[in-house]
Order: structure tokens, then sequence, then C-alpha cells
């Protein structure tokens, strides 16, 4: 474990203000402290919320098991298991947790090498960055050039740059009236949303919204509307809902549409992420 101990940060077993106090007092901590990469390990209870908050150094944010939402500015960023999302350093930020999670946190100097990502996005983590991962949180804080742990984190650092990206991000458009039917869509979502539909609430033609929403949003229409299914459908699907359920409740006319789309964008069935199987080798 790192030989400078972080101020300890249990969820599970303190008030609301302790919590609030504990989670300022290690963000000062990593603030203080030297080194091009810091890896901390935390375990956190269903429902808990991070509180917002920022730091000078981007983050590798890996929950080994469960799910994370990280809302930003920007919108909103799922990450569901064997997946991690960069938060690159001075994003405002906070995180809630879906089903019992264990994170692994990298937190990476904005010096420790050159070409660091400087947009927010989900990445696929590669069998050997995960192992790294694991590894580097074990280490003691900045070892010395030639050991083991400095050729470790050398390769974490490497590796960042292997790693795929993936449109698990559902971000909001800054212009208001985009904005409203956006959040209306979250709070009732449908795979039966039209763009002709969303241009009339807007007024505008066809053409004219969808190159307005790409130029908002980043994502096509029918990315964003999937994504906005997905974040509805994995909370409830982690806290042991039916698959069936959740799908008719979604508007999906069957089971087998909503389960094709599902492993399109994530690429396993619903049933990976029913509650007991979110750890990493979970059948379907």
């Amino acid at each position: 474990m790192p030989s400078i101990t972080p101020p300890p940060y249990i969820p599970g077993s303190a008030t609301g203000e302790e919590l609030e106090r504990m989670h300022e007092q290690r963000v000062l901590w990593l603030e203080g402290i030297d080194g091009p990469v810091v890896a901390l390990p935390t375990e956190y209870p269903d429902g808990y919320i991070v509180p917002r908050h920022s730091h000078s150094r981007s983050q590798l944010l890996y929950a080994s098991t469960g799910v994370v939402l990280v809302t930003t500015d920007a919108g909103r960023w799922m990450v569901p298991p064997e997946h991690a999302i960069w938060l690159p350093a001075g994003v405002h930020h906070a995180v809630e947790i879906l089903g019992a999670v264990s994170m692994r946190s990298i937190y990476i100097a904005p010096n420790a090498r050159d070409g660091l990502p400087t947009h927010l996005h989900v990445v696929t983590l590669t069998d050997l960055m995960r192992c790294l991962i694991l590894e580097a949180v074990m280490l003691d804080d900045n070892p010395p050039p030639g050991s083991r742990g400095s050729l470790v984190i050398g390769l974490l650092l490497e590796e960042l740059g292997n790693l795929p990206e993936q449109p698990l991000g559902l971000p909001f458009p800054a212009d208001p009236r985009l904005a409203a039917l956006c959040r209306r869509f979250v709070e009732e979502p449908s795979p039966h949303a039209t763009i002709d539909e969303w241009a009339a609430a807007l007024a505008m033609s066809r053409r004219s919204f969808t190159r307005s929403f790409q130029r908002e949003t980043g994502l096509s229409f029918s990315l964003w509307r999937q994504q906005a299914c997905l974040f509805a459908a994995l909370p409830r699907l982690a806290d042991g809902e039916p698959v069936t359920s959740v799908a008719l409740d979604l508007g999906y006319d069957s089971v087998p549409a909503f389960t094709t789309m599902f492993k399109r964008m994530l690429g396993v069935s619903p049933r990976f992420y029913r509650s007991g199987v979110l750890a990493k080798g979970a059948g379907e």
C-alpha cells in the first residue's frame, strides 16, 4: 500500500457531514502529494454519491464491480464494468454509485507524459491495463527509477494510448430549448422518439435539427437516444429487475429488440448487469 496513507474515506460508516469532510481532506491530500501517478482503492455502497469536486490531476476511474454514473457540466457519463472513464484535470464532477462498487482510481499529473487525452470519455480496458491498475494500487508512492514499481507505472502510462474509446456518454446541449427536450426524454425515455417530432417541437426543419443536435452534443440523435435508454435501464437491472419488465417499461416492442440494442452498445446481454452478476467474469 502507499507509504503515505491518504485520509480515511469510508462511505459505509459515516454521516453525510463526516463524509463530506473526509472527501475534502482526501482531495486536499491528493493535491499535495508528489509523483507522476497516485493510485487509490475505495469501496462504495450502493446509492452513495461522491460530492461534486475537481483536482489538478487527470483521473482514470475504474469500477471493478458495479456501475457508476459520472455527472459533469457537459452531461452524464456511464461507466459499466470492464470500462473506465478518463476525467481530464480540472473537470468538476460528481459520481453516483449503482450497486456496491470497488473503485480503483489512477490520478495522473499533467506532466507525467506527453499526449495525455484532453477530452472526457469512456474507454474499454485492455486485459493489460486492468492488471496494471490493480497492481498500481498496491505500490508505494513515487517508486525509485528502475524499480519494479517504476516499471509498472511507466507501462501503465504507455498503455493509456491503447484504450479504445466508447460512446457511453450522455452529453447535454447548451441550447436551453433543446436541453429541455433532452431532460424530459431522460425522465421518460422511449426508443420510438423521432427526429421529426423533436424538430417540430422546436419549429425547425429536419435537416437543421440534425445539424444542431450533432453540433450541440457531438452525437447523432439516434445514438444519444439509445444512450439515454441505457442510462434508464442500467440502475434497474443492477437492482435485479427482470429484463422483460425493464424492456417493456422503456417502450421496446419486445425483449429481443431491447437485448439487440443493449448488446450492440455494450457488447453483453442485459442479464450481465442484473444484481449478483456485475463482477468480472460473470456469465449471462
